[in-house]
């Protein structure tokens, strides 16, 4: 039979080397992963590595071409014209996951983002945001942010410099509203 002050001491012993950086290490903790961990095939080929903008606050935004919200593109692009000289980076996701708003391949999107919005930020290639087959970025943002997930096209969700998620907002939020434009300049201020 074991002593009770032999078990509280055992006990004790454990717990403090638990607590101590040495023993979380033994235990195999694991670092977080952060949205730099992630990237997208880019639209136009190649890849959008988020590690490139590391330190940089970034906006990903799910969007289609045939959406009720699609004009939110031109508040995108003016969001980024405001900002990115201060550090902003804002990649957009083309997705037909909701209500089949983007039956297009790269030549269509291409055609409403850049052509008729004007868009210079970078674009990725047509991509599942929600469900079993998710982009691991949504999937990792998802389990981040289980009660914001993209509801319907052009959800925003803001990184910030450290890169974890900030903020998120819903379609209905227009990418120049102040609450997007204060997260935004709050991310840049951050260091």
């Amino acid at each position: 039979m074991i002593d009770r002050r032999q078990m509280l001491t055992t006990a004790l012993g454990a717990m403090a080397c638990a607590a101590s950086p040495r023993g979380a290490v033994a235990q195999g903790a694991v670092s977080r992963i952060t949205a730099y961990s992630f990237s997208f095939p880019a639209l136009n080929g190649g890849d959008i590595r988020l590690a490139d903008f590391a330190g940089r606050p970034i906006m990903v935004v799910n969007t289609a071409s045939l959406c009720g919200y699609t004009p939110q593109y031109a508040g995108l692009q003016a969001l980024w014209t405001e900002f990115r000289d201060r550090g902003l980076m804002i990649v957009g996701v083309p997705s037909n996951d909701f209500g089949g708003q983007e039956p297009g391949g790269e030549a269509e999107i291409t055609a409403t983002a850049q052509g008729h919005f004007g868009i210079s930020f970078p674009m990725a290639a047509k991509t599942f945001v929600k469900g079993t087959n998710a982009h691991p970025f949504y999937k990792w943002a998802a389990e981040a942010r289980p009660r914001d997930v993209p509801r319907w096209n052009f959800h925003k969700y803001l990184v910030g410099r450290d890169g974890y998620l900030t903020d998120s907002f819903p379609e209905t939020l227009e990418p120049t509203d102040t609450r997007i434009k204060t997260a935004v300049a709050r991310a840049l201020a951050d260091s």
